[in-house]
């Protein structure tokens, strides 16, 4: 099971992480970041909206891309229409970094991109939130499929402490019910099982109906055209997170401006 094989990977990972840098250094740091921009406001509008994910490998499919710049792809998806960046900051089996989501924050902000940076990683302890913040995240990926109810209500009621959002991400109906307990402002629903990584075409056509329209609700996994976009703005998609279908583009930008206008209805 390679979820089971990344969860047991994470808290080595984060053992390590907590012998380098204290909590009481993470708070100083977080709390010296600017204001959270809002991931809400970003992502609310007529259109369904693109959240475009930096990401340069998959454990289903491998290395995506040679030679990812996370600055240079990340401008790139925000001059073209994306609404927020999502950076995968999994090291082992993503070979992502907390510091591409630190550069790409600074270089939005230079570039004067009002743009929320996502950090998408597996989030077991509020340690990972204050780490979040620390680097300039915005928002954080809460997976419900890997925390227990009181966790997910801890890390939950630490991220808006902080001043982000939340993104609690379900895939099927048991963790649709755990989810709404502790009154998300955002739910993503994930096509993919993480447990073995395959697709269900069919998830968010399934679990949508179970949401309130009140929620903003993001459409995760299979998405690669502007089609599909479409069909899932049909199905009451808020917004979209797309990475693999962007960093293997041959024309990122061509890509990106096709996933932005393809749900404008």
């Amino acid at each position: 099971m390679i979820l089971a094989e990344i969860l047991t990977d994470k808290k080595k990972e984060l053992t390590r992480r907590r012998a380098k840098i204290t909590l009481s250094t993470l708070r100083t740091k977080a709390k010296a970041q600017p204001k959270p921009l809002s991931f809400i406001d970003a992502l609310r509008g007529d259109q369904t909206s693109l959240i475009a994910e930096i990401k340069r490998t998959s454990p289903s499919r491998g290395e995506l891309t040679p030679h990812l710049d996370p600055v240079e792809l990340a401008l790139t998806y925000a001059g073209h229409g994306a609404r927020v960046i999502s950076v995968l900051t999994d090291e082992k089996f993503f070979h992502g970094a907390l510091a591409d989501l630190t550069a790409v924050k600074q270089a939005l902000l230079r570039a004067g991109w009002e743009v929320p940076v996502l950090r998408k990683d597996f989030i077991l302890s509020p340690y990972q939130v204050y780490e979040a913040r620390a680097a300039g995240a915005d928002a954080i990926l809460l997976i419900v499929a890997i925390l227990s109810d009181a966790l997910l209500a801890s890390l939950l009621a630490a991220t808006h402490q902080l001043g982000m959002t939340a993104l609690v991400e379900v895939h099927d109906e048991p963790e649709v019910e755990r989810a709404l307990r502790p009154h998300p402002q955002v739910i993503g629903i994930n096509r993919r099982d993480l447990r073995d990584f395959h697709v269900d075409p069919d998830a968010f056509a399934r679990l949508r109906p179970l949401l309130s329209p009140e929620l903003l609700v993001v459409a995760e996994s299979g998405v690669h055209s502007g089609a599909d976009v479409e069909q899932l703005r049909k199905m009451g998609a808020d917004a979209v997170l797309v990475g693999e279908a962007l960093v293997s583009a041959t024309d990122v930008a061509a890509k990106v401006e096709e996933l932005c206008t393809g749900g404008t209805g």
